[in-house]
C-alpha cells in the first residue's frame, strides 16, 4: 500500500482532493444532524399545531386506520415534498369522505390544506406537495360523513427546510 506524504503532494493532486472535500463536507454535515435527530425524542410540536388540532377535532376522539399516506422518510429539500392521502371509504351518499386536512408539527402555519370531497369524486385520494421547515410529523384527518374522524401521523426528516419564519 502506498503512503502519501504532503511533502510528494503536487498543485493538481492537491486541488482535486481539496475540492472532493469541499463537496462531501454539506453531505457529512446533513448526515450527522440526521443522526443526532434520530436519537431525540418525537419531535416537538408547536403549539399553534395544537390549537389547528384542536379545532379540527372539535372534542372527537380520532381513531387510526383507514388513511394510508405515502410520504417520504426523508426529504432532502424541504421546498418540495410529494404527499398522496387515500381513504379506504366506498363513497357513496351515505358513508363517504367529507374533507382530508393535512397539518404540520413544525412548521410556521401548521394547517398545511384542506380537501373537500363528496360521493362524486368516487375515490378518496388526493395528491399534492407541501413545503416543510424542517424535520417534523405530518398529521393528515379524515372527516367522514358520520360525524368520525380518523387520524394518520407520519414522520419526515428534511435535510434542507423550505419554510422562512
Amino acid at each position: 500500500m502506498k503512503v502519501l506524504r504532503p511533502e510528494l503532494l503536487n498543485r493538481r493532486s492537491f486541488i482535486i482532493t481539496a475540492a472532493a472535500g469541499a463537496c462531501l463536507a454539506p453531505l457529512l454535515k446533513s448526515a450527522t444532524a440526521l443522526a443526532q435527530t434520530a436519537d431525540t425524542a418525537p419531535f416537538e410540536r408547536t403549539p399553534l399545531f395544537e390549537t389547528e388540532l384542536k379545532t379540527l377535532l372539535a372534542g372527537a376522539v380520532p381513531t387510526d386506520g383507514k388513511i394510508t399516506v405515502d410520504l417520504p422518510e426523508m426529504a432532502e429539500n424541504g421546498n418540495f415534498v410529494p404527499i398522496t392521502m387515500t381513504v379506504d371509504s366506498p363513497m357513496t351518499d351515505a358513508d363517504h369522505v367529507r374533507a382530508i386536512h393535512i397539518l404540520s408539527s413544525g412548521n410556521p402555519v401548521a394547517h398545511v390544506a384542506t380537501f373537500r370531497l363528496s360521493p362524486l369524486n368516487g375515490r378518496a385520494r388526493v395528491q399534492s406537495r407541501m413545503r416543510l421547515a424542517r424535520s417534523q410529523d405530518v398529521v393528515v384527518l379524515a372527516e367522514l360523513s358520520n360525524g368520525e374522524i380518523t387520524m394518520s401521523t407520519m414522520t419526515v426528516k428534511v435535510t434542507l427546510g423550505g419554510c422562512q419564519t
